[in-house]
């Protein structure tokens, strides 16, 4: 999945994934050097984060 494919299924801005996604716990995958990488997230890394962000109800 690409940075701005993340961006849409967080529903975050495409600047907060490139700035905040690693230090969040989501690791990319990063295709070539300089300005014209590419980054990359696996879709199963990102479905295994999503479920660790769940906050307990306080009930």
């Amino acid at each position: 999945m690409t940075a701005k494919e993340l961006a849409v299924h967080l529903n975050m801005s495409l600047p907060w994934v490139y700035r905040e996604a690693a230090r969040a716990g989501l690791m990319p995958y990063k295709f070539g050097n300089g300005r014209n990488a590419k980054i990359q997230f696996k879709v199963s890394e990102v479905q295994v984060w999503i479920g660790q962000q769940k906050v307990p109800s306080a009930l």
